[in-house]
């Protein structure tokens, strides 16, 4: 596996050794190259020279011309403007670097040169409660960044920091225990909807009692302390809640598609014996104080509408602890135990002040630090058509699996309506209409902003036109279909040829693929990396319309540098596409 330098890299550095060498007073200083609509690029940075060295920026560029010198790499280099150096590439250099690319399982992308160990906080369901619509976003968002992260070196742990401790098992284990055959199934296998189901009946049922009965809910204050006191029949309880809860979980996981391992499953309880030593430390080293009774920390630029500051509470007054605890004694055995440099938590960005007060925190008591540190990936709200926070018709939080049926349904309508020529068995239908359905789903949430709000259109999320997921996974399964169109030709890379307009616009953006991933990698933001897939299948569509591939049959090079590009481009929409954990099937 070897890496392949992009042509920008390749070109940047031709820049800066000629800069260094027509103009040593220089030192090193930075061509400023990027993509340029009026050549291949464009270097701006003969202009701060020029400043610097008070000299004319004209002047300066053409002696940086003059040290370059023509070769098979660099076609044109122009001076423009005020002093920018517009620069063209040569057809046989875009054709051999997209060449090195074809011959690597990885397509040339380098592993990130500081790669260390990112623990990701993603998808964290609640035990005994259904899965709705807020929790998307956190389970498509992390997932994505857990694919492009590993992919870039990064040694990757996931967590699923799941809510499963608190005041409320009280009250179900309670009423457990007084109707104990309420989670009993009648052998055989439980499946996602029937373990929520019941879940869900229980929960209502606890909650009137709760609600109406003084004495019950005595009963279920008294089951809390048991349960946090370690009551062996309370914990074995509480486990059939949490087995319970994982069958429906996984099962909804499953049909978005996302592998949730049971070892990375760490809810809040797992924590539990690390509550009181964290409070012990952040209060002995005075990160922490009393205030009212309570285990607090203060700072300077959080107060409330009153003026008056707004502490994180470690501990209550009454002894309880409050998540701050649970979400530091996390941040130390993630940074102590599972040798963390970097902990993305991909959490609601409503979310933001409790996670900034956390992180300045563990900051303070050295738990985070220059070599370790934490981002909150915050995500917006998934919105209605109509611009509010997303409800059912009775106003009720929508359920994360009806959406998923419902997409999945949508698409399967589209896939059954686009074969037209009866290609596809109903199985076939099925499968492809779910890769369609869930692949729309997660490619919307994953092509918006993370930090923006996003409605939730699903006529628009299946539909074959515009930035969409059905578009590039249509544009992957016409690629495909060509070669079963191609005979005995075959894709080979032609550094000889010169290429049409669009095939070269298609080789210098799939040459960005490396360079694109490794700042997603680092920004953490993955509708990047969706930007660049749909821009590369609309190129593609103007390099089919613009250049035969099979019929009418061009000369035989030409054709088989097409297809070349046609393989080239469906590695590159797989992979990304693999990478936002959206499938792409071969044919649609």
């Amino acid at each position: 596996m070897a890496s392949v330098p992009s042509l920008a890299s390749t070109v940047q550095q031709r820049l800066a050794d000629a800069l260094s060498a027509a103009l040593p007073e220089a030192g090193s200083a930075d061509p400023l190259l990027r993509r340029s609509d009026r050549a291949d690029f464009q270097a701006n940075g003969i202009l701060a020279l020029a400043k610097k060295l008070k000299g004319n920026p004209r002047e300066l560029a053409a002696k940086v011309v003059e040290a370059i010198g023509a070769d098979g790499e660099l076609k044109e280099i122009e001076v423009s403007g005020p002093g920018f150096l517009n620069i063209t590439v040569t057809d046989a250099a875009i054709v051999r670097t997209l060449a090195a690319r074809a011959a690597d399982e990885r397509l040339g992308v380098p592993y990130a040169e500081n790669a260390g160990t990112t623990v990701i906080d993603y998808a964290q369901p609640n035990v005994a409660k259904e899965m709705h619509v807020g929790h998307l976003r956190s389970a498509v968002i992390g997932d994505a960044m857990v694919q492009i992260l590993e992919f870039a070196g990064e040694k990757v742990v996931r967590r699923h920091h799941i809510g499963d401790w608190g005041t409320q098992f009280g009250m179900l284990i309670q009423y457990l225990i007084e109707h104990p055959h309420e989670l009993d199934h009648q052998g055989g296998e439980v499946s996602g909807e029937e373990a929520m189901s019941s879940l869900n009946r229980l929960y209502k049922a606890s909650r009137t009692l709760f609600d109406s009965d003084e004495d019950f809910k005595a009963r279920s204050r008294d089951r809390v302390v048991a349960l946090q006191s370690g009551d062996e029949e309370t914990l074995a309880l509480w486990q059939k809640f949490v087995d319970e809860s994982k069958i429906y979980f996984y099962s909804v996981f499953n049909k978005l598609d996302l592998e949730i391992r049971d070892e990375d499953v760490v809810g809040e309880s797992g924590y539990n014996d690390m509550l009181e030593e964290t409070c012990r430390i952040l209060e002995e080293t005075g990160v922490a104080v009393r205030s009212e009774g309570a285990l607090c920390v203060f700072f300077d630029d959080v107060k409330g509408p009153d003026g008056n500051p707004t502490p994180l509470i470690v501990k209550k007054s009454n002894g309880g602890y409050g998540y701050a605890a649970t979400d530091l004694s996390a941040i130390r055995d993630r940074v102590q135990d599972l040798g963390a440099s970097s902990l993305l938590y991909v959490v609601d960005a409503r979310q933001s002040l409790h996670f900034k007060m956390v992180f300045e925190t563990a900051r303070r008591a050295g738990w985070l630090n220059d070599k370790v540190h934490a981002v909150q990936l915050a995500f917006g709200t998934v919105l209605g058509k109509d611009g509010k926070p997303f409800k059912t018709r009775e106003g009720e939080t929508v359920r994360l699996v009806d959406l998923l049926d419902e997409a999945i349904e949508r698409a399967t309508a589209v896939v059954r309506e686009k074969d037209v020529q009866k290609q596809l068995t109903e199985e076939e239908i099925a499968d492809r209409g779910t890769q369609v359905g869930i692949g729309a789903i997660k490619y919307a949430d994953l092509s918006t902003s993370a930090a923006r709000d996003y409605k939730f259109d699903l006529d628009q999320m299946v539909s074959l036109n515009g930035d969409t997921s059905v578009y590039l996974q249509y544009a992957y399964a016409r690629i495909r279909s060509i070669f079963g169109k191609a005979g005995d030709r075959r894709p080979a890379a032609h550094p000889e040829l010169e290429l049409a307009p669009a095939e070269r616009a298609l080789g210098l953006h799939i040459d960005q693929f490396g360079e694109v991933l490794g700042e997603v990698a680092s920004s953490y933001e993955p509708h990047k990396l969706a930007a660049y897939l749909y821009q590369l299948a609309s190129l593609y569509t103007t390099f089919y319309a613009e250049c035969p591939v099979v019929k009418p049959a061009p000369p035989l090079e030409v054709a088989e540098n097409r297809l070349f590009l046609c393989d080239i481009t469906a590695r590159t929409l797989h992979q990304g596409m693999a990478l936002l954990g959206i499938r792409t099937p071969e044919r649609l």
